[in-house]
């Protein structure tokens, strides 16, 4: 439910890469991807998933995963950073670079090294912290003055104990991608409504959790509600 918006971009994505390639088996790297929420699922589907992640931990769980799902997956402990060095340059469709930046010490360089990866054509799939659904989510803790210091800190942070150390307003995304050379594709919020929502009205109403989907996709690209999600996704092109 939380991420269905995000899989509806990424299904289109691999269809227009399949039809203008003629290969129904792509070769996908998840940057950051941790314990394989999105790269096993892509594996099932017939596509060469590598995972990079920094964590041996996370990257153990991955392959466990990918083991009971009888699926490959191929896993290299690493960063962001390390991506030009760890893979070689013009040798993905596409890759996820998915809450990686707000822990990156350098963004730019960071989808620099993505850009290395991409076959021309091929394209980026980028999810970030937003900071205005960061501000509304501290109000509605009543931590009023965090939610203040989110609008007023240039990182989006609210203080010494956010454990995300920079977020990204839509316009920040897209002005990161054009300056590391790719064309933006659609941009989308996601969790517009999800993370407020209380539990016991999904679970205790029949239909409740596929009307809420219906509701995401639908608010995920409204002029106002995309901008006040939980995170952004924006898709950038490898021209």
């Amino acid at each position: 439910m939380r991420t269905a918006v995000v899989w509806d971009a990424l299904s289109s994505v691999l269809a227009e890469r399949a039809a203008s390639t003629g290969r129904e088996r792509l070769a996908i790297v998840d940057a950051g991807g941790g314990t394989g929420g999105f790269a096993v699922p892509l594996a099932a589907l017939g596509h060469d998933v590598t995972v990079v992640d920094p964590s041996p931990d996370s990257l153990a769980a991955l392959e466990r995963r990918a083991k009971e799902q009888g699926v490959g997956v191929r896993a290299l402990q690493g960063d962001a950073a390390d991506l030009a060095e760890l893979l070689s340059r013009d040798s993905a469709d596409l890759v996820l670079c998915h809450s990686v930046l707000e822990y990156v010490e350098d963004p730019i360089s960071a989808l620099t090294a993505v850009a290395g990866l991409l076959r021309r054509g091929g394209a980026v799939s980028v999810l970030a912290a937003n900071p205005v659904a960061s501000a509304i989510h501290r109000a509605l803790a009543g931590q009023f003055e965090e939610a203040r210091s989110v609008l007023d800190d240039p990182m989006g942070s609210w203080g010494e104990r956010d454990p995300t150390p920079r977020r990204f307003a839509a316009a920040t995304l897209v002005e990161l991608l054009g300056a590391t050379g790719f064309s933006i594709g659609a941009v989308h919020g996601v969790r517009v409504f999800a993370d407020l929502v209380p539990s016991r009205l999904i679970d205790g109403e029949p239909g409740a959790a596929d009307a809420l989907v219906a509701l995401e996709q639908a608010a995920s690209t409204h002029p106002v509600l995309r901008d006040i999600a939980t995170q952004l996704h924006v898709l950038g092109h490898r021209t």
